[in-house]
C-alpha cells in the first residue's frame, strides 16, 4: 500500500469513506485536524467501558491486549489462539491487503465457522430498529480482512446497547445488549470494499498533494470531520454565521447551490428567492445588523410579564447520562437529575436560594425529589429556560416515583419559558441572527455575566458539569472532590442568577 510502511486501519477506512481529503490530511498533515476535546474524550472512554462489559456476553474468551504489544505481536498471537481452537478472543487481530483491524468480539460457531460481533455504545430501541449505515461499513471491512486471511465468516452482528431494557436490582447484560444481524448487507459491500482502497491508494500515492476536495454534506455526515475549521473557515472563509445556518446542510441544500455561485453571507442572499418567514426574518436582521438597533414589542413583553405571578421560581437542572445503567429503574443514556438551583424572587425584589447537589458515587434521584417537593410547593409560577428540558426531567421522575407524581407533574405544568419572548422576537438583537439560547441571549443582554461565567473555578458550562459528577465517586482526594462539589453549586447557582438578570432586562425594556 502506497503509505510508505504505514496500514490502513478500520477507523482510517470508514473516515475515507467519508472524505479521502481527511484521509490524506489524517496521514499526512494531522496538524490542522481539530484535536479531541473533553467531550470526545469521554465518548472514547465510554466506549472502552462497554465493549469491556459486552465481553461477557461470551465468557471465558482471550484478550488481545493492545498496551504495549506490537502489532506483529498481536497478529501472531490471534493466529496461535485459533490454531489451538479458542472459541472466543477480544480485539482478534488481522492484517490483509494493507489493512488492520481488531475485532472486538470473535466467536467460534457450532460449525466451526466464525462470528464477527462489533461493539458501539450507540443505542438501539424496537421505535428505531435501524442500523446504522457507517457501523455497516465498519463490519464491512472487517469481513473482508478476515475473509482475506481465510477465515469462514458465518454471522456479522453490531452489538448495540437496548434502550427498551430498564434495570431492576442487578444488570443483566443479555438484557442490557443486544445483536443486530447485518450478514447480508455486509456480504453485498464485499465488492466495494477492494475498488474503495483502491480510490485510496490513488489519493495518497502523492504524500505532497492535498487532495482538492470542495465541503459539502459530507463534511458533517456521519461525523463532523476534524478538519471542519481548516476547510470550511481556512481554505473557504465560510463565516460562522452564513448561508449554511440559514439552510439546512441537506442533499438538496440551498446553502450549498448559494455557495456555489459564490454566495456564503447572509445579507447576500438573493431578494427573489423563496424563504420560509423564519429564513426571511433572519436574513433581514443580518442585513440591517449594521445599526445594532434592538427590535423591542413593548405589549407583547407586557403581557409576558403580566402572565407571571410571585414568588417566581427561576429553575435550573443539571443532568448526567450512563451509557451502563448503575441505578435501578434507568435506561442506557437516560437522563439522571443530580443538581438543581433556585433563585426564588419575590414581588418587593427580596431574593432566596436554594440548591440540592446529590452525593457522588449514588443515585441522586431519590433525594433530588424528596428534597424539590419541599422546596418548590404547589402551584407556583416557575421560569426555565428553554423548559422542555426541565419538563422532560420531571415527567421522568414522576414517572419513577409516583409517590410523588402529583407534585412534580404540578411544577412542570406550570413552568413558564423564559425563551419565549427571544424566540418569537418580542425581545430582538441583530447579533442573535435567529437563534435564541441563553448562550446567545445572556452575553447581549447581560454582558458581565459572560465574564462571571469564564471566572468560575473547573466548572463552566453543562457539559463539564456532568462530567464532573459522573467522575467524582472515582476521586479518591477528599480535598479535590469538595474543591469540584463547590465549583457544582457555583455553576448552577450563576444559571438561575443569569434567568434573574435576564428578567430584568425585559422588565426595563417596558418601563
Amino acid at each position: 500500500m502506497e503509505i510508505i510502511n504505514k496500514l490502513l486501519t478500520k477507523s482510517l477506512y470508514i473516515r475515507g469513506l467519508q472524505c479521502k481529503k481527511s484521509l490524506w490530511l489524517k496521514l499526512n498533515n494531522s496538524g490542522v485536524l481539530k484535536r479531541p476535546d473533553d467531550s470526545s474524550l469521554a465518548i472514547f472512554s465510554t466506549g472502552d467501558k462497554v465493549g469491556s462489559l459486552a465481553c461477557g456476553l461470551f465468557p471465558d474468551g482471550k484478550q488481545i491486549s493492545y498496551d504495549n504489544t506490537a502489532r506483529d505481536e498481536r497478529i501472531a498471537l490471534t493466529s496461535k489462539w485459533l490454531s489451538e481452537g479458542v472459541e472466543t478472543i477480544y480485539e482478534a487481530t488481522f492484517e490483509f491487503d494493507g489493512v488492520l483491524v481488531m475485532v472486538d468480539i470473535l466467536n467460534k460457531d457450532a460449525n466451526g465457522n466464525y462470528e464477527i460481533y462489533e461493539v458501539k455504545s450507540s443505542t438501539w430501541s424496537a421505535k428505531k430498529p435501524k442500523v446504522k449505515d457507517v457501523y455497516i461499513q465498519d463490519a464491512s471491512v472487517q469481513y473482508y480482512v478476515l475473509s482475506g486471511c481465510g477465515l469462514n465468516i458465518s454471522k456479522a452482528s453490531i452489538t448495540l446497547l437496548n434502550t427498551d431494557y430498564v434495570r431492576g436490582d442487578k444488570l443483566d447484560i443479555r438484557q442490557l445488549f443486544i445483536h443486530q444481524d447485518i450478514t447480508a448487507d455486509v456480504k453485498t459491500l464485499q465488492d466495494r470494499v477492494s475498488i474503495h482502497l483502491n480510490a485510496f491508494r490513488r489519493v495518497l500515492s502523492n504524500a505532497d498533494q492535498e487532495p482538492d476536495i470542495d465541503i459539502g454534506r459530507h463534511c458533517k455526515k456521519p461525523y463532523e470531520c476534524d478538519a471542519f475549521d481548516y476547510c470550511w473557515r481556512g481554505q473557504r472563509q465560510i463565516p460562522e454565521y452564513s448561508v449554511f445556518n440559514i439552510f439546512p446542510l441537506t442533499k438538496k441544500a440551498k446553502s450549498l447551490e448559494l455557495y456555489q455561485r459564490g454566495i456564503v453571507k447572509v445579507e447576500d442572499i438573493p431578494t427573489d428567492m423563496e424563504l420560509s418567514d423564519k429564513q426571511q426574518f433572519a436574513v433581514d436582521s443580518a442585513k440591517y445588523a449594521s445599526d445594532g438597533k434592538a427590535e423591542i414589542d413593548k405589549p407583547a413583553i407586557q403581557s409576558f410579564l403580566d402572565s407571571l405571578t410571585y414568588p417566581l421560581y427561576h429553575f435550573d437542572f443539571e443532568t448526567f447520562q450512563q451509557s451502563i445503567p448503575e441505578f435501578k429503574g434507568l435506561s442506557s443514556y437516560q437522563q439522571i437529575p443530580f443538581q438543581y438551583s433556585l433563585h426564588i424572587e419575590n414581588k418587593d425584589g427580596f431574593m432566596e436560594h436554594k440548591e440540592f447537589l446529590g452525593i457522588e458515587g449514588t443515585d441522586p434521584r431519590q433525594a433530588l425529589v424528596e428534597r424539590l417537593v419541599r422546596d418548590i410547593p404547589l402551584n407556583v409560577t416557575m421560569l426555565a429556560f428553554n423548559a422542555s428540558f426541565e419538563q422532560i426531567v420531571l415527567k421522568g421522575l414522576a414517572k419513577q416515583f409516583p409517590q410523588h407524581k402529583e407534585h412534580l407533574l404540578n411544577i412542570s405544568n406550570n413552568i413558564i419559558d423564559l425563551a419565549t419572548p427571544f424566540q418569537n422576537k418580542h425581545y430582538y438583537l441583530p447579533e442573535m441572527k435567529g437563534r435564541y439560547s441563553i448562550k446567545i441571549v445572556l452575553p447581549l443582554l447581560v454582558p458581565e455575566m459572560e465574564k462571571a461565567y469564564k471566572d468560575l473555578d473547573l466548572i463552566h458550562n453543562g457539559g463539564e458539569a456532568m462530567q464532573a459528577f459522573a467522575m467524582l465517586g472515582e476521586i479518591t482526594d477528599q480535598d479535590q472532590v469538595k474543591r469540584y462539589r463547590g465549583s457544582l453549586l457555583e455553576y448552577c447557582k450563576l444559571d438561575t442568577r443569569a434567568m434573574v438578570e435576564i428578567l430584568n432586562v425585559l422588565k426595563s425594556a417596558v418601563e
